[in-house]
């Protein structure tokens, strides 16, 4: 019988998870979490600036739901704050683990490659599939085929269909080793400014909470409440609100809920209620998604480019809401305060930074993976190469700052209530402002 390491890095969830299939030969599982202890001191081996308080409080609630769905499931979880390959490499060595499961990580993986390195000779690493619709086997191209461009990547597609059936949880998970440690950090612990947020104002309309269940709940409002599917195609590009978008993103990219799973709800729908233009357009930002985290594994470390210069004055106004352009501006605060923008203000605030006050598009990047409860390092990263025209698709997208505002904040909606919403104090300090 073998012991066996399950090493999480986003998957909070039960449902659909390879990384917790339950195989006969495991009889002892740890299921562990590590946060960077570089990123709460502030950077990172990446020169990534940290972990915001916003996205520190996202991550720890799916953290707390997923433990205790474990715990009434026979195992628990073990969340620490370390350096993530020595210490699972060190629990490989003191409980005689024979495997360490991982997830498969876009824009190269230096962490899988030293912990081979590191782990003892018995035991072996197992990389698995997670968070995409197609799998390395099942996807019809080979990774190195796949396109500079995304709609070369749907025409390569065809007519091939993912699958579109998500796997119930395990009724069981196994056992948890004796004398393992277990337990999850306080908030409090990790972050106080991140306690200090929590009266703090969400994004416009919706609050994000953490977990698989509050993912299930905001997939079933997408979905069957608010019947977003049959006019998705019209609202998409909204700035305020609750209901113009699907705002999945944040579980997605912490794997409360799998894309494989949306897309089950999707065609259900679309089985009851018939597809139409919003319900494809749907389908599509599945698949843009999809294409973005292929890229990465293509591109590999070429993903993050070369380490830029220093930001100028005109990223720390940026960055800041002190542009003088309001629409800029309010973006900026909503992103500040709430950890999250629409994808009409990232493209926006994305194409001011580089194309109009000329700063390198790697700052905005990497300010934005701070930031944001839904950092996806796929799409952020690869997003922002495609606004900068960087890399793969050299075209810039360049945003006219008068016009934008008059096609999608005409009565300045959008601009006057992050205008009005004050800003704690906390809120900059826990940023880095």
């Amino acid at each position: 019988m073998e012991t066996e390491l399950v090493w999480l890095r986003g998957e909070l969830r039960l449902a659909d998870n390879p990384l917790l299939d339950v195989a006969p030969s495991v009889s002892e599982r740890l299921v562990v979490f590590v946060i960077d202890e570089a990123l709460l001191d502030g950077t990172s081996a990446d020169g990534v600036a940290g972990i915001g308080a916003r996205r520190l409080r996202f991550l720890w609630q799916c953290l707390k739901e997923l433990r205790g769905a474990l715990l009434k499931k026979g195992s628990d979880l073990l969340v620490a704050v370390d350096e993530p390959v020595s210490l699972v490499a060190r629990m490989a060595e003191q409980y005689q683990v024979t495997r360490v499961v991982v997830s498969e990580a876009a824009g190269g993986d230096d962490q899988l490659e030293r912990l081979a390195r590191c782990l003892p000779r018995q035991c072996r690493l197992e990389r698995r599939g997670t968070g995409t619709l197609w799998t390395s086997q099942t996807l019809p191209m080979t990774l190195d085929e796949v396109p500079a461009s995304w709609s070369a990547f749907r025409r390569r597609l065809g007519e091939a269909s993912p699958r579109s059936h998500s796997r119930p949880a395990p009724a069981t998970q196994p056992a948890w080793p004796e004398r393992a440690p277990r337990g999850l950090p306080s908030l409090q612990r990790l972050s106080g400014e991140a306690d200090a947020l929590n009266d703090a104002p969400d994004s416009a309309g919706l609050a994000f909470v953490g977990g698989e269940a509050p993912a299930w709940q905001r997939l079933d409002d997408v979905v069957w409440e608010s019947d977003l599917l049959a006019t998705y195609q019209q609202t998409r590009n909204g700035l305020i609100g609750a209901g113009f978008s699907s705002r999945l993103s944040p579980w997605l990219a912490l794997g409360c809920v799998s894309a494989t799973q949306v897309l089950e709800a999707l065609r259900e729908w679309e089985d009851k209620r018939g597809a139409n233009a919003s319900s494809r357009h749907f389908y599509h930002e599945l698949l843009w998604r999809e294409y973005f985290h292929w890229a990465a594994r293509q591109e590999g470390k070429a993903l993050f480019g070369d380490p830029p210069s220093s930001p100028g004055q005109a990223f720390e106004c940026w960055r800041l809401g002190a542009t003088g352009q309001p629409l800029i501006d309010a973006a900026m605060r909503e992103l500040t305060v709430s950890g999250w923008l629409s994808n009409r203000a990232r493209q926006l605030v994305a194409s001011y930074l580089v194309h109009d006050l000329g700063e390198d598009w790697r700052h905005g990047a990497a300010w934005f993976e701070r930031c944001l409860i839904d950092h996806d390092v796929a799409s952020n990263w690869g997003n922002w190469k495609y606004i900068a025209g960087a890399g793969r698709n050299a075209k810039p997208r360049i945003f006219d700052i008068d016009e934008q505002p008059r096609r999608y904040d005409p009565d300045e909606r959008y601009v006057r209530h992050w205008k009005e919403v004050s800003l704690l104090p906390s809120s900059y300090e826990a940023l880095g402002h």
